[in-house]
């Protein structure tokens, strides 16, 4: 049997001492295209965020890969909300795409022709290639996502945890980015992803978790997304207190 690529045991997160996530579970099953659906404040994104490390947990276990977190971090790639990028950082598409490879390399050591290719060829699937020398400023809100998976490839991980990445951008990046997912998907990549429309968690994914403050379910979306699911995170008072 397949061993789960994440598993979350009991994990809470707070905010100066205000619980945000309290005694989650779930894991996150290898090569499935996982939504993580909840309403505004239900801590979908400092689940994520507790997950990478980048917030640390008042009590929980988090597992990936069976590896210390440090090394199996190796193997993540992470594409932040575009609220959190300071998109005023001198750089070029390239030079951005490339900080993918520096997992493999370290940050103090020059990426070679070899990265370089590896890249370009990242940019080529988002549809980028043609911006790689635009300063990443200059994008629109679409085309700067496109780049933040781009890097999120280069890096050639197996598992992408990706936060709003369909946030406020046009639908023909939409249908790239979830085309590129399932591409993905085929060679064998584990996607976890925050996602905010109800409207297409079915066809966009195979396996959802659905947050308010805890994970109230998950599973595949035959068994778990129903309106019964639904009702409890989105309506009833009780869950939101």
């Amino acid at each position: 049997m397949e061993r789960d690529t994440i598993t979350v045991k009991d994990l809470s997160i707070a905010y100066d001492e205000k619980p945000v996530v309290w005694h989650a579970n779930m894991s996150l099953k290898p090569n499935s295209r996982t939504a993580i659906v909840g309403p505004n404040g239900a801590g979908k994104s400092t689940l994520i965020k507790g997950i990478m490390g980048l917030i640390k947990p008042i009590s929980g276990e988090i597992n990936i890969e069976d590896k210390p977190l440090k090394d199996a971090l190796k193997n993540v790639a992470y594409v932040p909300q575009k609220g959190e990028v300071n998109w005023d950082f001198p750089a070029t598409v390239l030079d951005v795409v490339l900080m993918g490879r520096y997992v493999h390399k370290g940050w103090f050591k020059r990426t070679n022709k070899k990265d370089t290719e590896i890249a370009m060829d990242a940019l080529k699937i988002m549809k980028m290639e043609a911006f790689k020398d635009r300063q990443i400023s200059e994008l629109s809100g679409g085309q700067r996502q496109r780049v933040f998976l781009a890097r999120a490839i280069c890096h050639d991980a197996d598992i992408y945890i990706m936060d709003e990445p369909l946030q406020g951008i046009d639908i023909t990046t939409e249908k790239l980015i979830i085309d590129t997912m399932k591409n993905l998907q085929k060679e064998g990549k584990t996607f976890l992803v925050v996602h905010h429309n109800l409207d297409t968690v079915e066809d966009y994914f195979d396996h959802v978790i659905i947050v308010n403050k805890t994970i109230l379910s998950s599973g595949t979306i035959e068994d778990v997304w129903n309106q019964e699911n639904i009702n409890q995170a989105y309506y009833e008072k009780s869950v939101r207190e």
